[in-house]
């Protein structure tokens, strides 16, 4: 598969998707960028929180110039609009910024102030979901940092799979690392990451929905901490 995938339907695509899942389960995360890259072309993107930037540059590896799309929510801490510009500026990748079709003060005179506090679901899928469905349509594959290490809801995640709601592709190259085979990387290529995780935080998002780790609680208990809500819609 060397030409990218115009012409497949939508399901020939998700059966594409689960073959390769199944072909690609003990491949390196690089060669399941490879892959991508390969099959998809300029039609493969990577999404990231910039929480650090070890996808965005396992991609630049498969695929120069690859596009990076990042979500500006409006409430993100300033180290993470500060690591997207050092990724932009640094690596050999195409930042695209996504935004919500309203300013934060367009949705608080809408919706009232602070609606995170008040409706979580509905203020990520404001800020989160649909900017992002409306940034993947050109896109017939997206790559992702899940990992399954990182919760129970996330520990069946395929390093290649369908994003049924979105009709594409879904690539989570490493989904089987750990945090230490990230650090690894981190460490071994000069990554990126985000100053916050030096400061206590394990998953950084949105600032008003994301708080500090206590001693002994998992990667993403800052986020949404005291509610029942664990993932923004993305996923």
């Amino acid at each position: 598969m060397t030409a990218t995938q115009d012409g497949l339907t939508a399901g020939e695509l998700k059966e594409l998707a689960e073959r390769a899942g199944r072909e690609l389960e003990d491949a390196s995360a690089l060669e399941i960028l490879q892959w991508a890259a390969d099959t998809f072309g300029r039609r493969f993107c990577v999404t990231s929180s910039m929480e650090d930037a070890v996808v965005a540059h396992l991609a630049s590896r498969a695929l120069p110039g690859v596009d990076v799309v990042f979500l500006d929510t409006g409430y993100h801490f300033p180290e993470t609009i500060g690591t997207r510009d050092a990724v932009e500026a640094v690596m050999d990748v195409n930042v695209i910024t996504l935004t919500p079709r309203q300013t934060v003060a367009e949705q608080d005179a809408r919706y009232g102030p602070r609606l995170h506090d008040r409706d979580p679901d509905l203020c990520c899928r404001l800020r989160k979901v649909q900017p992002l469905e409306e940034g993947l349509e050109g896109y017939r594959a997206w790559a992702t940092g899940l990992r399954r290490d990182e919760s129970p809801s996330r520990a069946d995640t395929p390093v290649v799979g369908w994003d049924e709601r979105r009709q594409k592709v879904k690539v989570s190259p490493i989904a089987r690392w750990t945090q230490d085979d990230v650090d690894a990387y981190v460490a071994e290529h000069g990554v990126l990451t985000n100053p916050l995780l030096m400061d206590g935080y394990g998953s950084v998002g949105c600032a008003p929905c994301t708080r500090r780790l206590l001693e002994g609680e998992d990667a993403r208990a800052g986020r949404w901490a005291g509610t029942a809500k664990t993932e923004c819609g993305l996923h």
